[in-house]
């Protein structure tokens, strides 16, 4: 069988051991871990990349910690609107969904799109109203609802300033303390098959629907069985401009870049040149994996067939 493999990133940014409770630490690595867990065993029962990504996704959105799904932070007007893009790298094939509310788990949502909608991107109302066509299951707003979030938000409504993503601290410290709450999967499957999904709740007291690079197919997310699937986490506003997951994909296919290359120079070289902060994870057709940052750290993990297994949030 093709080596297969899975990483899954759950955001990047401004996170400091000093930061950290030892419970907490050990609550975010249970999390990965249980996403990790949950795409891989997919992958053992000889499930598609797709499934794999998709079933991780679904572990990390229904974690409070982190920001995506029921963890989503709240925006200007103190509710959630969510993103979330997934995509198929055998077929180019992808779904993309971008303020949605009431949504459990947007990346099922954004996998119905991909599937059933003849197209690629829906948003708001329509998107919800598709949700409800396939039976993707919607929770109340107190679903969503979790306190740390709320006092964040409380923190800043007043003000025009937004939050990059959780802080368990104080104003003075929220606006040193910069984390982008992503989250997302890539997997090789035994087929030799790869995808990529993200999935966020965008940033606190975010105004005028603002959308991240998170559902924008090339930017936050992309896949393709001769390059790469990429899934990003960071401040999305230089991500966009940099199209940086589809600028991956053309470093390997036009210079003949490894993976680990590829994704590097984007992060580390073209993203810091326009203040580009955060990371992503990638793999390729042989199941290679590279998670790359260039933030203080980034919650990120991942486990193959050869064995190998490794998690981590900070700058090792």
């Amino acid at each position: 069988m093709h080596p297969f493999s899975i990483a899954v990133h759950g955001g990047a940014g401004t996170i400091l051991k000093e930061d950290m409770t030892p419970e907490l630490e050990k609550a975010y690595l249970q999390g990965l871990q249980d996403a990790l867990n949950a795409g891989y065993a997919v992958l053992e029962e000889g499930g598609t990349a797709v499934n794999a990504v998709k079933a991780a996704c679904v572990i990390l959105e229904d974690n409070l910690l982190f920001n995506a799904g029921r963890g989503s932070v709240f925006t200007k007007k103190g509710v959630q609107e969510m993103d979330a893009a997934i995509m198929d790298g055998k077929n180019l094939a992808a779904g993309s969904v971008a303020g949605v509310r009431n949504v459990r788990n947007p990346i099922e949502l954004a996998t119905e799109v991909m599937l059933n909608s003849n197209h690629v991107f829906l948003s708001g109302k329509g998107a919800n109203d598709f949700a409800i066509k396939q039976g993707i299951k919607l929770e109340p707003d107190e679903f969503f609802f979790s306190q740390f979030r709320y006092d964040q938000w409380k923190s800043i409504r007043d003000s025009d300033n937004y939050s990059l993503d959780h802080t368990h601290q104080g104003l003075e410290e929220l606006m040193r303390d910069k984390k982008f709450g992503t989250i997302g999967a890539v997997a090789c499957d035994g087929e030799g098959n790869i995808a990529a999904a993200t999935s966020t709740g965008g940033m606190t007291n975010k105004k005028y629907g603002r959308i991240g690079d998170s559902p924008l197919i090339g930017c936050g997310t992309y896949a393709n069985n001769s390059t790469c699937a990429i899934s990003c986490t960071g401040h999305g506003e230089p991500f966009i401009r940099a199209v940086a997951a589809h600028d991956v994909s053309c470093l390997m296919e036009y210079k003949g870049l490894t993976l680990q290359q590829a994704i590097n120079e984007v992060v580390n070289v073209k993203l810091l040149k326009i203040d580009g902060e955060g990371g992503m994870i990638g793999v390729d057709a042989n199941g290679n994996i590279a998670l790359i940052f260039n933030s203080a750290g980034m919650y990120r993990g991942m486990k193959n067939s050869k064995g190998e297994e490794f998690i981590g949030i900070y700058k090792d």
